[in-house]
């Protein structure tokens, strides 16, 4: 087989199946004027309080900080260097409702009353049958300037029992 032959054939294969679009994917970083352009990141869509679904993930959001309190603050000795863990409830909420977020070591500091933030990647976990809002390794909380709405008290997620119900086939 001659190499134009042979290089058509490997084209081919190349574009067949989930590991030809990973490739198409990473011909698409191609290199201009001596830089690597990758495609442009997608913009976050920000979702309300309300719209927060039990298992959900990947949410981002932007509240106020309403109340915060420190539920566990222990230290440990962890190799030769003492480690700090701190969790604490936070009361969080925009204009169409409330739930608790539960933020873990450095987010703590971050989470003062009256301030707004911006929670990327967010996740819902289940607690005792209630929604708390949580952003772990993969996510980010931000600090950003006071937002001009005003929270909405009366509509607390977090109050809200869930029961898993398991349905049998017939």
């Amino acid at each position: 087989m001659s190499t134009a032959a042979e290089g058509e054939q490997g084209q081919m294969m190349r574009e067949q199946g989930p590991q030809g679009q990973m490739i198409r994917e990473q011909e698409q970083m191609v290199e201009e004027q001596g830089q690597m352009v990758r495609p442009a990141m997608r913009k976050p869509v920000f979702v309300k309080v309300d719209q927060l679904k039990p298992g959900t993930n990947g949410h981002t959001l932007s509240v106020k900080v309403l109340e915060s309190k420190t539920v566990l603050q222990k230290s440990r000795a962890a190799s030769t260097q003492p480690r700090q863990s701190k969790i604490s409830e936070c009361i969080v909420g925009d204009e169409t409702g409330t739930i608790i977020f539960t933020a873990r070591n450095d987010q703590v500091d971050m989470m003062k009353v009256g301030a707004t933030v911006t929670l990327r990647n967010a996740k819902i976990d289940m607690f005792k049958g209630s929604m708390r809002l949580a952003v772990d390794k993969w996510g980010r909380v931000e600090v950003t300037e006071p937002a001009s709405f005003s929270v909405k008290d009366g509509n607390n997620l977090s109050l809200v029992e869930y029961e898993l119900v398991n349905v049998a086939e017939e």
